[in-house]
């Protein structure tokens, strides 16, 4: 590569950076990794609890599904509470990425690892999938969308103890869930109203040790991303070569010089 095509990635990377806020989820993961302090004033803002004690809280976490073939979920924030409560929290741009069944699904991954072997149900504590949405999805206006299960006969609440909630992040209150969401918007460290928050912001974007981190995680995302396209556009072609050709996948993947590894990673998509 050309010094000047590195120069101007390099500015591509650094101008990404610069335009990042906490809706964009390598930044708010980053931020709130172990960063308990932080996981605490979010959770007790959003939840309106102030006995939310966080004991543990990692950002990036995969879940594997137990079923083979079965659809894996990287989650952008793990987080459990001194009374074994665990929560899940997602920032979205896009409503498809918050779908509510999305969140049944996250949840469920969620209260399947719960549980060790020969332990009752009654032990399985309270579960919270918590959605930041860039957008208010269902335009009611509201700041929070709370959801719980309830008797439709009796009207009386289900304590199943699994809960999802839905924060509207284009809310612009004067109250705490308000200035929670103004922080989520802001790219810079000193237009934040929570020190919590902004602490972490500044470290991963204006201080040179976490802002090379936080390029290099935008690097890799990068290229994470134009491998995914690489893939997609090859499974693309063999499709259309079974289909125009009559073949099988082996023989439409020889057609196209399909190296051993991609393969063995297509074959689990045909």
């Amino acid at each position: 590569m050309a010094a000047e095509e590195i120069r101007q990635d390099i500015r591509t990377v650094e101008q990404i950076v610069d335009d990042m806020s906490l809706f964009d989820d390598d930044l708010m993961s980053m931020v709130f990794d172990r960063n308990i302090e932080a996981t605490e004033l979010l959770l007790r803002i959003i939840l309106k609890r102030d006995d939310i004690n966080v004991i543990s809280v990692v950002g990036q976490r995969e879940f594997q599904n137990p079923v083979v073939g079965g659809r894996n979920i990287r989650l952008d924030i793990l987080a459990k509470d001194s009374t074994g409560r665990h929560y899940n929290i997602e920032v979205q741009n896009k409503p498809d990425g918050a779908h509510v069944r999305r969140a049944r699904f996250n949840s469920s991954m969620m209260d399947s690892r719960m549980l060790k072997e020969g332990q009752e149900f009654s032990e399985l504590r309270d579960s919270y999938m918590v959605f930041i949405t860039h957008t208010d999805i269902f335009g009611y206006g509201i700041p929070i969308y709370t959801v719980n299960r309830y008797f439709e006969e009796i009207d009386a609440p289900f304590n199943d103890g699994s809960h999802i909630v839905y924060v509207n992040g284009s809310y612009k209150g004067e109250d705490a869930i308000g200035k929670l969401m103004h922080d989520f918007g802001c790219k810079e460290s000193k237009d934040i109203y929570y020190s919590e928050l902004a602490k972490g912001v500044k470290h991963f974007k204006e201080e040179e040790g976490g802002r090379r981190i936080m390029c290099e995680a935008v690097e890799k995302y990068a290229e994470q991303k134009a491998e995914i396209a690489r893939l997609n556009n090859l499974l693309d072609s063999i499709k259309k070569i079974m289909t125009n050709m009559k073949m099988g996948a082996e023989q439409a993947m020889n057609v196209l010089e399909v190296n051993e590894s991609d393969r063995a990673m297509l074959q689990k998509r045909l």
